[in-house]
Parts: C-alpha cells; sequence; structure tokens
C-alpha cells in the first residue's frame, strides 16, 4: 500500500512537471510565433527567429519528455525522447524534428549570414509547423 501511494505521488509530480514545464515552453512559443509574422526580415530579425527556434526547440523537446515521462517512458536524450513521442503519435513527421535537432545544433554554434538567411527559412518553413502542432496539442491537454 505504502509503495502504491509512493508511485502514485512520482506520477502526480511527473505529471505537474511537465504541465509546468508547458507554460516556458508556451512562453517560448509565443515569441516564436511572433517572429514568424516578420515579413522581410533583417539580418537581426533573422538572429531572433534563429534565437526563438533554439529557445522554443529547446523547451519543447523537454516538455516532450517530461510527458513521456509521466507516461511510463524513461527517455534520455533529445533523439530518444523524439523517437519515444513519434512512436507515441505525441509528433508527427519525426523526421523533421531529427532535422530540426541536427539544425539546432548546428546553429548553436554556427553564425554566417547566408546560414542564418537559409535557417530562417528552414524555420519558417519547416521547424515552425511542427513546433506550432505539438504547441496546439498539447494546449488542449492541459
Amino acid at each position: 500500500m505504502k509503495n502504491q501511494r509512493m508511485t502514485n505521488n512520482m506520477n502526480q509530480e511527473k505529471d505537474i512537471r511537465w504541465r509546468q514545464r508547458f507554460q516556458n515552453f508556451e512562453k517560448a512559443y509565443t515569441v516564436l510565433d511572433k517572429t514568424m509574422k516578420i515579413i522581410s526580415p533583417s539580418e537581426i530579425e533573422i538572429m531572433a527567429v534563429i534565437q526563438a527556434f533554439e529557445l522554443s526547440f529547446e523547451l519543447a523537446w523537454k516538455v516532450m519528455k517530461d510527458y513521456l515521462e509521466s507516461e511510463g517512458f524513461d527517455p534520455k536524450s533529445p533523439r530518444e525522447t523524439i523517437k519515444h513521442a513519434f512512436q507515441v503519435k505525441l509528433v508527427e513527421d519525426g523526421h523533421v524534428w531529427m532535422d530540426a535537432l541536427k539544425d539546432r545544433n548546428l546553429t548553436v554554434h554556427t553564425y554566417d549570414e547566408t546560414f542564418a538567411k537559409e535557417m530562417g527559412l528552414k524555420i519558417k518553413n519547416n521547424y515552425y509547423p511542427v513546433i506550432k502542432c505539438l504547441y496546439v496539442k498539447m494546449k488542449e491537454w492541459l
């Protein structure tokens, strides 16, 4: 009986943790969403798009991880988290999420104007839609 109560408390904490992390993800997503409305971004605005993507992506995979843990999974890395999230249909387009992970790792360590412009377009056309889809789905679950 005592072990059951401890297990229930741990599951409740994990459920609360993904909901709390979602609040931070929501804030970052809101900024990313605003940057997506910029029609012809300047160099500085492209940097803002990239930074908003980096933060949104980081919080997105962490909220997925926390949610998966609340469901009994135990992913250890962003890659493993994305794979599990795809398997349980938390996210669609698993390959796009994997590309986003690869590109997020590049954006953190690389800067050049041509690369930034290309990344801005990739974020707008490929990564923002999947992040938005995750946001909408998880928002409905709150």
